[in-house]
């Protein structure tokens, strides 16, 4: 028969438990505190966040916007970057890589000046997707219409290689030890690419998803997280291809998040909602929250530091009347309307 005291120190641990993961829910709870406009009428796509110099860098149209992280407030631009997708920050070099899209190419430049430094060619059409490897110190671009991988010497500026894929390249994430995760956005697969021997290793059916988009990973539990059309996000075991688990999400998500330090991932999904999953353990997430945004809000960056998310979008006009040249119009944004969304715990 267990004593007084024993039952006494179980109760009292099952309450302090019980409190801790009330605080860390309560930490987990997101709400919208600003909404602050950027000149600009054109589309928009990825977000990505300088943490060594808290900026956010928005890819907009033929630009990249820069944007102060703590005042929300924008500092500079890098112009002439057409059909503008991505920007990957390699700090430690002290530069900034643009995938641009129309052009075919990478532009090169200073993360302190935003100083054009050169542009590089890529091997493969529409460089869409684009990250660094500091592993490797290698940028990699991700070439939506040819399948394919640009892999480039950032220290020298210069293509090192060309990995081919069996599929279409949607979002990827380094995790720092030579490895590549990417989804395969047309075979619902997450591939492992060797960032040094520039090959496919791996490509893993990711159970459940339909159409992987974003993806973001906890590089120090191994796992990587791929948000998916048909509503859900997907956990991988990154040394296995396992698939963890599956949670549901809002619908038009295109970009994912991690953050280590709250031990949270977010997807964000364009019918204006943030999903925000707490990791339990490296095997147990629940969905914690669902944040209310604004319709278009699909793509999003992390401070880590200040645990903000940001996330971008405009209002949309009707698209103008179909033609012979244009039988699927796009929508057009209303003059003045696009801005820049701040979350914050």
């Amino acid at each position: 028969m267990r004593s007084a005291a024993c039952v006494l120190v179980s109760l009292l641990s099952l309450a302090l438990g019980a409190q801790a993961s009330h605080a860390a829910d309560s930490a987990a709870h997101y709400h919208l505190v600003k909404e602050v406009p950027l000149a600009g009428d054109e589309f928009w796509d990825y977000l990505s966040f300088d943490s060594a110099a808290g900026r956010l860098f928005v890819s907009h149209g033929t630009k990249v916007q820069v944007v102060d992280g703590k005042a929300v407030s924008l500092i500079g631009e890098v112009p002439d970057t057409p059909g503008v997708h991505g920007v990957a920050v390699a700090a430690d070099l002290g530069r900034g890589y643009v995938s641009a899209g129309r052009a075919g190419s990478v532009v090169v430049f200073d993360l302190k000046t935003l100083q054009r430094i050169t542009d590089i060619k890529t091997t493969g059409d529409n460089p869409d997707t684009i990250i660094y490897d500091p592993a490797t110190q290698r940028v990699f671009t991700f070439n939506g219409r040819s399948n394919n991988i640009t892999a480039v010497d950032a220290v020298k500026n210069v293509v090192v290689g060309t990995i081919a894929l069996n599929g279409r390249p949607e979002f990827a994430a380094a995790d720092g030890a030579g490895h590549i995760y990417l989804n395969l956005e047309d075979k619902n697969s997450l591939a492992q690419i060797d960032s040094r021997g520039l090959k496919v290793e791996q490509v893993w059916p990711i159970t459940g998803c339909d159409g992987p988009s974003g993806l973001a990973m906890d590089k120090a539990h191994r796992r990587v997280f791929s948000v998916c059309s048909n509503k859900v996000m997907a956990v991988t075991d990154a040394d296995s291809g396992r698939t963890v688990t599956t949670l549901p999400i809002s619908s038009r998500v295109d970009a994912a998040v991690f953050d280590p330090g709250k031990q949270l991932a977010f997807a964000s999904g364009g019918d204006g909602t943030l999903t925000v999953v707490r990791e339990r353990s490296p095997d147990k997430f629940e969905v914690v929250q669902s944040v209310s945004t604004k319709a278009g809000a699909r793509t999003m960056a992390l401070d880590e530091h200040s645990h903000r998310v940001f996330l971008v979008t405009a209002q949309l006009a009707p698209p103008p009347a179909p033609t012979a040249d244009q039988p699927r119009p796009r929508p057009t944004i209303v003059a003045g309307s696009f801005e820049v969304l701040v979350l914050e715990p």
